[in-house]
């Protein structure tokens, strides 16, 4: 026997979508109410800016404005890819990124799979409130834990018995800056991995079991299925931000000593634009990292949606 019709679906789709016009139409001004706020605040906020991106082609003279300073076209950008240090600004930019999404990006996953190993809801709660926690501390803070922990008097020279200035050795910089990174934010990025395992089916999960599923085949067949589309997504928002390191974080673990490892696009940036008052300089600079950050974007996107059956963002 067929299943009897509900009815919704026994009403045209023409009908409903006539039915929806009149209904907007009616109460227009309730819609008007919560949404005018938000579209003026994405107009001001995320739309004017836009227009400063002019002063990347300009000698921009911040008493002049942008009507009165002189147009100077793509010479800002010949000199930043001509310039001796560019090739080592983005080097140590991509490095850092990418050597951080190598090693940060799984970590919130294998914290999901833990966390959803634990039976106990109380136990639960508490490892992931240890594992939250140090999201909600902030970068300069955390910075300056770890500047402590890890000076000559810290806590690693005091039990490895040296004294080696850690924030002082470039090599060592990297290794810092991601760690630190882990640390602070995988616990609560596992939050999203944690929701969708939560749609993973119990009922195949202990067939899975009865069946002699070992810990890895259960994960394989079961639980990433449940998790891979919410992977994929994050995978591509984060490799689309591959350009965009932090600027806090870096400039404050930065140092005189470790400057060849720590100097990035977006520390160099700032200190064009806002120390030496180079703004036409520096935001040339800035949109050309962000024109790197959506080629890798939709390189990325389109990428995956071949590898996924057309599945992507």
């Amino acid at each position: 026997m067929k299943k009897p019709l509900s009815a919704k679906e026994k009403v045209p789709l023409n009908t409903r979508v006539h039915n929806t016009l009149v209904y907007l139409r009616q109460h227009w001004q309730l819609y008007l109410i919560f949404m005018l706020p938000a579209f003026v605040l994405t107009v001001v906020f995320r739309y004017i800016p836009m227009g400063g991106i002019a002063i990347a082609f300009m000698d921009y003279n911040p008493f002049r404005g942008l009507l009165g300073s002189e147009w100077v076209g793509f010479e800002h950008f010949e000199r930043f890819l001509s310039s001796p240090d560019f090739m080592n600004y983005l080097m140590n930019t991509l490095k850092l990124s990418v050597f951080g999404l190598l090693w940060g990006f799984p970590a919130p996953i294998l914290l999901a799979f833990l966390l959803n190993r634990i039976l106990s809801s109380k136990i639960k709660q508490k490892v992931q409130l240890v594992l939250y926690m140090p999201n909600f501390i902030s970068v300069i803070v955390l910075c300056g834990i770890v500047r402590i922990i890890l000076s000559p008097t810290g806590m690693i020279n005091m039990f490895l018995g040296t004294s080696w200035n850690f924030m002082t050795m470039p090599q060592a910089f990297r290794t810092i800056y991601i760690a630190s990174g882990i640390w602070q934010g995988a616990g609560w990025s596992s939050i999203i991995y944690t929701a969708a395992l939560s749609n993973a089916s119990k009922d195949l999960k202990e067939a899975a079991v009865i069946d002699g599923a070992n810990l890895i085949q259960q994960i394989k067949t079961v639980e990433w299925p449940a998790i891979k589309d919410t992977v994929l997504i994050q995978f591509i928002m984060a490799v689309g931000n591959i350009m965009s390191v932090g600027f806090e974080k870096a400039y404050a673990l930065q140092t005189d000593l470790n400057m060849g490892a720590s100097e990035i696009i977006s520390t160099y940036v700032y200190k064009k634009g806002l120390l030496d008052g180079d703004y036409g300089f520096s935001t040339a600079v800035g949109l050309f990292n962000t024109v790197i950050n959506i080629v890798l974007l939709v390189s990325m996107n389109a990428i995956v949606k071949k590898m996924n059956e057309g599945k992507g963002i």
